[in-house]
């Protein structure tokens, strides 16, 4: 029996990277949006470490400014007033020591734009977005863990992209590769249980202009159980297969809901290690890689210096850490 489980662990994926704030102004991230603000350089370290030291690759950026303040010295925006001077440079500094991989982007411009597709292509707009990339790119582009672009403006399968989210991911692109040439391109959709592997569908993955596409699992926002997920991630890769240019990864939603969910209001909070690798293993057969979200801020160190003083936190990394050393010792990392 005792096998029979360790195998059962070990074809369940680890979690290969997740996405990451600086700054978050609604309550979504309240647990750990204030030890961030307090964050100095070496605590920025010391979280970045954390993720490498359980196998973590990938940082994906949520966003670079939001509410009309950026995380860094900005010409478009001002920068929100945070302990540490620049510490999205701090972030990248980290992610180059621990050989980490880093998303970035140039969200939000205007926050308010993301539930109003005709002025997402105004003019104005998209000047504001390109001069955050551009920004971005000039600041922190030319560090080792600089990997690629992340485009936050989520698009809903249904079955199918709508058309303008092909053409705000594809001109994005190529906003970004005129930058930062190397750069690989990554976009993380909902609405995974309409998953298809119809014409229509693969005519659009041949089409959209990224590297890696990470499906929602959607089971934090109660839109899928793992059952769902197993079946729409199985769908997805028949789809990935006959499109291979276009990687297929998975975003794990490793939070629940303290309050009312699916809304800005209620906090995030960790949905429990026996949740997690329930999803984990519903998506394991079909993905290349797993990412999550989130797990800066659910997950925390209670021996680090980055540690937020949230316990519920603390158990779920430990709980993680624990399964991790059983299921892939491999992936444990040891930084001196």
């Amino acid at each position: 029996m005792k096998q029979t489980i360790q195998n059962e662990n070990r074809s369940i994926q680890p979690i290969r990277g997740s996405w990451f704030s600086i700054y978050w102004y609604d309550r979504r991230h309240v647990y750990w949006n204030d030890a961030c603000m307090r964050y100095t350089q070496e605590q920025w370290d010391a979280l970045i470490c954390d993720m490498a030291s359980l196998g973590q690759e990938y940082l994906v950026m949520c966003n670079v400014a939001s509410n009309g303040f950026s995380v860094y010295d900005s010409q478009v925006l001002p920068k929100i007033p945070m302990a540490c001077p620049d510490p999205l440079e701090a972030v990248m500094t980290a992610a180059d020591r621990y050989g980490m991989k880093v998303f970035l982007n140039n969200d939000y411009f205007n926050d308010a734009l993301y539930y109003k597709t005709a002025e997402m292509f105004e003019p104005e707009n998209v000047r504001g977005r390109y001069r955050i990339l551009e920004e971005v790119a000039a600041r922190y582009s030319g560090h080792p863990s600089f990997y690629g672009w992340y485009w936050a403006w989520e698009s809903h399968l249904s079955p199918c992209f709508p058309e303008h989210f092909l053409r705000y991911v594809n001109e994005t692109t190529q906003e970004a590769r005129r930058l930062t040439p190397q750069a690989k391109f990554l976009t993380a959709p909902y609405g995974t249980r309409n998953a298809t592997c119809g014409d229509a569908y693969l005519r659009q993955l041949e089409a959209l202009d990224v590297d890696f596409i990470a499906y929602q699992d959607t089971v934090g926002c109660f839109a899928m159980d793992t059952d769902e997920s197993a079946r729409a991630f199985e769908t997805l890769r028949r789809a990935h297969d006959r499109v291979p240019q276009r990687k297929l990864w998975a975003d794990v939603e490793t939070f629940t809901w303290e309050g009312t969910p699916n809304i800005v209001d209620t906090p995030l909070i960790p949905a429990g290690f026996d949740r997690l690798k329930k999803q984990l293993a519903a998506v394991s057969p079909f993905v290349d890689t797993v990412l999550v979200f989130i797990f800066e801020g659910l997950f925390s160190n209670p021996q680090s210096p980055a540690y937020t003083g949230y316990a519920p936190a603390g158990k779920y990394y430990e709980d993680y850490a624990a399964w991790l050393k059983e299921a892939h010792p491999d992936c444990l990392r040891s930084f001196g």
